[in-house]
Order: C-alpha cells, then structure tokens, then sequence
C-alpha cells in the first residue's frame, strides 16, 4: 500500500466516522449535534482533495 493510499483511506475513514457518529448523535442524542458533526463530513472530505490534489506534481 503506497503511502497516498494509506492517505486516502484515512481520509475516507475519518469521513466515515464522523458520519456513522452523526447518526448517532441525531438518534440518541440531539438532532442538533447529530447534524453539527454531520456537516464534518464534506469538510474532511474536501480537505482530503485539497491535501492529496498537488502529489505527483513534483520532479
């Protein structure tokens, strides 16, 4: 496994942690949190582009 993958799964499992803990929250707890921590996700995601988008382009 390349280390930009190793990249991208963390990106994606800290994506998919916060959404699975956004469901969470909105049934268990609040509505209100569950979709503050559920706003995380395109942010984490984003962020994940924005980090990996100039790998390669070195030489």
């Amino acid at each position: 496994m390349t280390v930009e993958q190793k990249a991208k799964a963390l990106f994606a499992g800290a994506a998919l942690l916060s959404f699975l803990m956004s469901v969470y929250l909105w049934f268990k707890v609040s509505k209100d949190y569950g979709l503050f921590v559920g706003i995380w996700v395109p942010s984490i995601l984003s962020l994940g582009s924005l980090m990996l988008s100039g790998r390669g382009d070195r030489s």
